[in-house]
């Protein structure tokens, strides 16, 4: 039996997972979080140096991608969209230019609809399936319009694709860490979220990914301490 989150079967032996940006710091996770559970996760990027070169921005190198998994496995069990920068390396002085914003936005939140609507039609066909987008605290702050807004456009899509597919059988949620760091600071300040280390986020995407997760569809999930002083409902 393969190895178990904190002692949980996350029922995650033989899945097939795609996981976008699996190169980068959370993606990376995700896929070695995975593999640990016994899921065969696939990491493709648009480097060559990974399982699958694919290109969330380019519709051909989606659907050949996606092709690829299915005639390689046969399914789709899972589909994890981490792929798209730092919001921290997203120029400050290109904040309130709206070609920069619709960069941001092109780059991520339809990167993950691009994604979600090529899986889907196998998941629909089989029935079952779970997909989880990465966006980021700072869809919930002011004082970076082009992160916040790409973060805010991915949740809104994925909770408009979870409803959509309600009832059968399909998982969409969101999970939005705040600042991501192998050395993750301690304290939380006012007006601030805290920090998380990529293990810890790819734990929760694990869990989201497993049957075990099944009565949870159209979340919105924050990793780290929520906005320290705000209330969400």
């Amino acid at each position: 039996m393969a190895d178990t989150l904190n002692g949980m079967d996350l029922e995650l032996d033989g899945k097939i997972v795609l996981v976008v940006g699996g190169t980068g710091l959370i993606g990376s996770a995700v896929v070695r979080c995975l593999r640990a559970e016994g899921a065969i996760a696939i990491s493709a990027a648009r480097s060559a140096s990974t399982d699958l070169q694919l290109d969330a921005s380019d519709e051909h190198s989606v659907q050949a991608g996606i092709q690829q998994v299915m005639d390689m496995h046969g399914r789709i069990d899972g589909l994890v969209h981490a792929a798209a920068p730092s919001a921290r390396t997203l120029d400050p002085a290109g904040n309130s230019d709206p070609a920069r914003v619709m960069e941001a936005v092109q780059g991520k939140a339809l990167g993950f609809l691009r994604m979600a609507n090529a899986v889907l039609p196998h998941m629909r066909a089989a029935g079952s399936g779970r997909i989880v987008g990465v966006s980021g605290q700072n869809a919930l702050v002011t004082g970076n319009i082009a992160g916040s807004v790409r973060n805010g456009a991915l949740i809104t899509i994925a909770k408009h694709l979870a409803d959509e597919h309600a009832g059968m059988g399909i998982g969409i949620n969101t999970v939005s860490p705040g600042i991501v760091s192998e050395h993750p600071a301690t304290s939380v300040a006012p007006g601030g979220f805290g920090d998380t280390t990529p293990t810890q986020v790819a734990e929760v995407i694990a869990f989201l990914l497993s049957p075990r997760a099944a009565g949870l569809s159209g979340e919105s999930m924050a990793i780290g301490h929520r906005v320290r002083g705000i209330v969400s409902m």
